[in-house]
Protein backbone atom coordinates (compact mmCIF):
# COMPACT_ATOMS: atom_id res chain seq x y z
CA UNK A 1 0.00 0.00 0.00
CA UNK A 2 1.65 3.31 -0.67
CA UNK A 3 -0.09 5.27 2.51
CA UNK A 4 -2.48 7.36 0.92
CA UNK A 5 -5.44 4.45 2.25
CA UNK A 6 -3.99 4.95 5.83
CA UNK A 7 -3.93 8.96 5.73
CA UNK A 8 -7.39 8.96 3.75
CA UNK A 9 -8.28 6.57 7.16
CA UNK A 10 -6.83 9.18 9.62
CA UNK A 11 -8.37 12.04 8.31
CA UNK A 12 -12.13 10.14 8.19
CA UNK A 13 -11.78 9.28 11.46
CA UNK A 14 -10.87 13.26 12.51
CA UNK A 15 -13.74 13.98 10.77
CA UNK A 16 -16.01 11.74 12.50
CA UNK A 17 -14.05 12.56 16.15
CA UNK A 18 -15.01 15.99 16.03
CA UNK A 19 -17.99 15.96 14.26
CA UNK A 20 -19.10 13.71 17.54
CA UNK A 21 -17.44 15.99 20.21
CA UNK A 22 -18.44 18.77 18.30
CA UNK A 23 -22.38 17.93 18.93
CA UNK A 24 -21.70 16.53 22.30
CA UNK A 25 -20.02 20.61 23.83
CA UNK A 26 -22.63 22.42 21.93
CA UNK A 27 -25.24 20.34 23.31
CA UNK A 28 -23.90 20.38 26.73
CA UNK A 29 -23.01 23.94 26.57
CA UNK A 30 -26.24 24.75 25.31
CA UNK A 31 -27.94 23.72 28.86
CA UNK A 32 -25.37 25.37 30.76
CA UNK A 33 -24.96 28.83 29.11
CA UNK A 34 -28.85 29.61 27.27
CA UNK A 35 -30.46 29.46 30.59
CA UNK A 36 -33.19 31.89 28.94
CA UNK A 37 -33.12 29.06 26.07
CA UNK A 38 -31.82 31.64 23.52
CA UNK A 39 -28.36 29.41 22.28
CA UNK A 40 -26.71 32.90 21.26
CA UNK A 41 -27.79 34.64 24.37
CA UNK A 42 -24.35 35.78 25.36
CA UNK A 43 -23.65 36.96 22.14
CA UNK A 44 -27.25 39.10 22.19
CA UNK A 45 -25.89 39.80 25.93
CA UNK A 46 -22.42 41.16 24.71
CA UNK A 47 -23.31 43.25 21.97
CA UNK A 48 -26.00 45.49 24.38
CA UNK A 49 -23.08 45.94 26.55
CA UNK A 50 -20.10 46.68 23.68
CA UNK A 51 -22.60 48.92 21.65
CA UNK A 52 -22.19 45.88 18.51
CA UNK A 53 -23.71 43.93 16.71
CA UNK A 54 -24.15 39.88 17.88
CA UNK A 55 -21.58 38.79 15.25
CA UNK A 56 -19.47 41.55 16.34
CA UNK A 57 -19.26 40.54 20.28
CA UNK A 58 -18.81 36.82 18.70
CA UNK A 59 -15.61 38.12 16.61
CA UNK A 60 -13.65 39.30 19.67
CA UNK A 61 -14.68 36.21 21.38
CA UNK A 62 -13.22 33.96 18.61
CA UNK A 63 -10.43 35.77 18.40
CA UNK A 64 -8.86 34.60 21.39
CA UNK A 65 -9.12 31.17 19.90
CA UNK A 66 -7.91 31.57 16.87
CA UNK A 67 -4.86 33.32 18.47
CA UNK A 68 -4.67 29.93 20.53
CA UNK A 69 -4.58 27.68 17.35
CA UNK A 70 -2.09 30.40 15.30
CA UNK A 71 0.31 29.43 18.90
CA UNK A 72 -0.35 25.60 18.55
CA UNK A 73 1.18 26.42 15.19
CA UNK A 74 4.04 27.98 16.16
CA UNK A 75 4.81 25.96 18.79
CA UNK A 76 4.81 23.26 16.29
CA UNK A 77 7.87 24.32 15.05
CA UNK A 78 9.26 25.95 18.20
CA UNK A 79 8.01 23.99 21.47
CA UNK A 80 6.78 20.73 19.72
CA UNK A 81 6.61 19.00 22.87
CA UNK A 82 3.93 21.35 24.45
CA UNK A 83 1.41 19.89 21.95
CA UNK A 84 -0.53 17.65 23.18
CA UNK A 85 -3.72 15.64 21.56
CA UNK A 86 -5.87 17.44 24.47
CA UNK A 87 -4.45 20.81 23.55
CA UNK A 88 -5.14 20.23 19.86
CA UNK A 89 -8.76 19.39 20.87
CA UNK A 90 -9.51 21.92 23.06
CA UNK A 91 -7.79 24.36 20.74
CA UNK A 92 -9.36 23.80 17.10
CA UNK A 93 -12.69 22.64 18.76
CA UNK A 94 -13.02 25.91 20.70
CA UNK A 95 -12.46 27.53 17.22
CA UNK A 96 -14.98 25.16 14.90
CA UNK A 97 -17.64 26.01 17.83
CA UNK A 98 -17.37 29.35 17.58
CA UNK A 99 -17.58 29.54 13.86
CA UNK A 100 -20.63 27.32 13.78
CA UNK A 101 -22.28 29.84 16.86
CA UNK A 102 -21.59 32.45 14.24
CA UNK A 103 -23.13 30.58 10.82
CA UNK A 104 -26.40 30.46 13.79
CA UNK A 105 -26.09 34.38 13.70
CA UNK A 106 -25.77 34.61 10.18
CA UNK A 107 -28.57 32.65 9.74
CA UNK A 108 -30.64 34.40 12.17
CA UNK A 109 -29.57 37.56 10.45
CA UNK A 110 -30.82 36.29 7.09
CA UNK A 111 -34.09 35.48 8.84
CA UNK A 112 -34.78 39.01 10.12
CA UNK A 113 -33.52 40.76 7.16
CA UNK A 114 -36.07 38.68 5.05
CA UNK A 115 -39.03 39.25 7.32
CA UNK A 116 -38.06 42.17 8.51
CA UNK A 117 -38.49 40.92 12.08
CA UNK A 118 -35.94 40.91 14.95
CA UNK A 119 -35.56 37.95 16.50
CA UNK A 120 -33.23 38.88 19.46
CA UNK A 121 -35.15 38.90 22.90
Amino acid sequence: MNGHGTARNEVSECVEKRVRKTREVLEARAEMYASTGNRLHNFDFAARILNCTPEQALQGMLMKHIVSVLDLIEWSETMPLRITEALIDEKIGDTINYLILLESLFLRRIREVETGKDERP
